[in-house]
């Protein structure tokens, strides 16, 4: 029914926060050797979402990535990540116009 769990501890029951938290997430933190204090699930999301920027991914894959409703939501929350590309377009829009005006021009 939709009271239905999707994820639920070993036994069936109900899965809260805190016991995934201290049960599931601190001890593989540890594990790996990752020793950052305050380290969260959220955090971490935040960083896949930073590097997959970084890497050169545009916002409807980080959009897409995290699973938000529109590009909106997470251009406010990342869009100072992005890199700014004004040069990068104006030149391309430059050479794009000189190409254009190549075209047009009589031959002589």
């Amino acid at each position: 029914g939709s009271d239905a769990r999707v994820f639920v501890t070993a036994k069936g029951k109900e899965l809260r926060r805190n016991n995934w938290r201290t049960r599931e997430f601190l001890p593989a933190v540890e594990a790996a050797g990752i020793k950052v204090d305050g380290l969260t699930p959220h955090k971490l999301r935040h960083t896949a979402a930073s590097l997959a920027i970084a890497a050169g991914a545009d916002v409807k894959v980080i959009q897409q990535m995290l699973g938000h409703a529109d590009a909106a939501m997470t251009l406010n929350i990342y869009g100072h990540l992005f890199p700014d590309r004004l040069d990068e377009v104006a030149e391309s829009l430059d050479v794009r116009r000189c190409e254009v005006l190549e075209k047009r021009r009589p031959a002589a």
